[in-house]
């Protein structure tokens, strides 16, 4: 691990520098290209190729006045003299200014082969391979500082156990004070439910280690008969008893409670008079917060109901198939005088009547 380490410290990466390099190759290949094909043209027009080219002049010379196309050849020939002279000299100024430095080729060569060397170890590009190396760097620095690193973390996590022990016990505080309030306020509602003898509490038991609630656990537990050992809150065997008991615990939870939708069923069940009235009373204060679905068979529950539904079962092809319909306002009246005395009549119609006036 030191070894590509060192490896990548030794080609001091910067973001972008391959295409530089690159660029720069490029310009000293040409550099190099341009150097080479000039210094080929100035040795091949060279003095011996001036002087050759002088010789034929000389000929010439002696025969232009035996006819006119001599005399023509000789002239085309001498310009051709001068423009040669003329390049001859300008690719000797053009070769002298050519700067090609073999040895900055060399360097530029051999500082791309270990950028590619690297790509080809520990990323695709320059931004890839920089990560790893820090990334390498962040290791060693764990590995070659591990008792430093673990001692700091110890006293850092002690410091936070400290601290979490100190809100934990305020929570605890204040856990036990809401509790005892929040048990004397839902044995209150369930009074009101026609369960005299029910008694809940709010139990806060501290433990040693912490849970995301910190250290405590805390549980209702509900004692329905006088005498009877308190017992969690799931161990409550009857369904129309805990339908009531969840009824007390909304009641006073309504307005804190996030829960959107809440079913009862069952919750008729032992109940009628006042204790039926109270029943209606808080789930139609629980429903300003949250849907409430309700199955009753008492008139003065169903009548609280903003929209009800008669549930009903038939036998069809040999198969039980429920049925749910959502009553008209009149169905409603006629269904509540019906569940109210067994009987739709005059009397039960305007009972039922009366019970949905009182429920608005």
């Amino acid at each position: 691990m030191k070894y590509q380490l060192n490896e990548i410290e030794y080609a001091k990466l910067k973001i972008g520098e391959d295409e530089v390099l690159e660029e720069q190759r490029k310009i000293i290949i040409n550099s190099s290209k341009i150097a080479e094909n000039l210094e080929i043209a100035d040795n091949a027009l060279s003095e011996q190729t001036i002087e050759s080219i002088n010789v034929a002049i000389k000929a010439l010379e002696k025969i232009e006045n035996i006819d006119e196309k001599y005399e023509k050849k000789l002239s085309n020939l001498k310009n051709i003299y001068y423009d040669i002279q003329e390049i001859a000299r300008d690719i000797n100024a053009i070769k002298d200014d050519v700067n090609f430095n073999e040895e900055e080729r060399n360097n530029i060569e051999e500082r791309l082969d270990t950028i590619f060397s690297l790509k080809r170890k520990y990323g695709n590009s320059i931004e890839e391979i920089i990560q790893y190396k820090e990334e390498i760097e962040k290791e060693i620095f764990e590995i070659e500082n591990l008792d430093e690193i673990n001692n700091k973390l110890k006293s850092e996590l002690k410091d936070i156990e400290l601290e979490m022990t100190k809100l934990s016990k305020q929570m605890n505080g204040i856990r036990i004070k809401e509790g005892k309030e929040l048990s004397i306020k839902i044995n209150k509602e369930l009074k009101d439910l026609e369960m005299q003898n029910a008694r809940i509490e709010a139990q806060v038991i501290s433990q040693e280690e912490f849970n995301k609630n910190g250290l405590d656990v805390v549980e209702l537990v509900i004692s329905t008969n006088i005498g009877e050992e308190k017992k969690p809150l799931i161990k409550i065997a009857s369904g129309g008893e805990m339908s009531r008991i969840m009824l007390a615990i909304k009641s006073v939870l309504a307005g804190v409670d996030k829960v959107p939708v809440l079913v009862f069923d069952e919750i008729d069940t032992g109940i009628s008079g006042i204790a039926a009235i109270a029943v209606s009373m808080k789930m139609k204060n629980i429903a300003r917060h949250h849907q409430v679905l309700c199955v009753t068979h008492l008139a003065s529950i169903a009548a609280k109901g903003d929209n009800n539904y008669y549930i009903s079962k038939e036998v069809k092809d040999d198969k039980t198939v429920t049925k749910i319909k959502l009553l008209t306002e009149e169905e409603t009246i006629k269904e509540i005088a019906r569940i109210a005395s067994g009987d739709i009549t005059e009397g039960t119609l305007k009972y039922a009547m009366e019970l949905r006036k009182r429920a608005t």
